[in-house]
């Protein structure tokens, strides 16, 4: 079940706890991908707060917002970029994405694979995904103060499986936000230690949010995967299906 846009909208960028979760995940981003000069950025579910580094270099970014979530404009005073969209059916050319992030898509989707189908289909060869997930060990999981408490939450080996099923090499992976879930002052101001000793030991400490960083494995695997491969015209998203015409008897 997806949350509502305001409610993800509210947290990220109206309450303290959610923009400090939103600065130590964007951080790691970066870490990631420094740079996307004259590259097709896009973002699914509520991935938006991450995506501002690159409005300035990237050839084109584009926030993807499923439909039962919802969507609202973005970003605030500068023109649109983002679109609502079905979870199966991106208004985007395959092949075209060369750099995909998913935040609040993928453990809330009421099809998880044919989302992965998606995602594989709009990435280039040679395209990189990040997948952010609730860590099924962390706290953040266990609690309905956040967004990543909701959904299924995700172990490393489970996601990995998942991913490695859909063609999808993982390349490295990390856990981030170790502090607890709360808005007290002292987990607030102490947050920044917390994520240094997580980092250092995370054999002791498990971080609220997973990510992984992946590549697309071209030539697919899948046996027939290739059937799939479409181009949809984004018109298509807004407009209804023709009726079949009747069979000549």
């Amino acid at each position: 079940m997806h949350l509502d846009v305001h409610s993800l909208r509210n947290f990220y960028y109206r309450s303290a706890l959610g923009r400090a979760a939103q600065r130590i995940v964007r951080d790691q981003v970066l870490r990631y991908w420094p740079h996307c000069g004259a590259q097709t950025v896009a973002g699914y579910g509520f991935a938006v707060p991450l995506l501002r580094p690159y409005l300035g270099d990237a050839r084109r970014v584009v926030g993807l917002m499923p439909a039962p979530q919802g969507v609202l404009h973005w970003p605030a005073g500068m023109p649109n970029v983002s679109v609502l969209c079905e979870e199966t059916f991106w208004p985007l050319e395959t092949g075209h994405v060369d750099r995909l992030i998913m935040m609040h898509g993928l453990e809330t989707s009421e099809s998880p694979s044919e989302l992965l189908d998606e995602c594989y289909r709009v990435l280039g060869p040679g395209g990189e995904a990040l997948f952010i997930v609730p860590n099924r060990s962390g706290l953040w999981a266990r609690s309905d103060r956040t967004p990543f408490g909701y959904g299924r939450p995700y172990s490393l080996s489970q996601l990995d499986a998942q991913l490695r099923r859909h063609d999808f090499i993982r390349q490295s992976h990390v856990s981030v936000l170790f502090q607890p879930p709360s808005s007290r002052r002292f987990w607030m101001r102490t947050g920044p230690v917390w994520e240094r000793i997580g980092r250092a030991i995370p054999a002791v400490m498990a971080g609220g949010v997973l990510m992984v960083h992946a590549t697309k494995r071209y030539p697919p695997q899948r046996k027939g995967l290739g059937d799939k491969v479409r181009v949809p015209n984004p018109l298509e998203v807004l407009s209804p299906k023709p009726a079949k015409e009747p069979k000549a008897v």
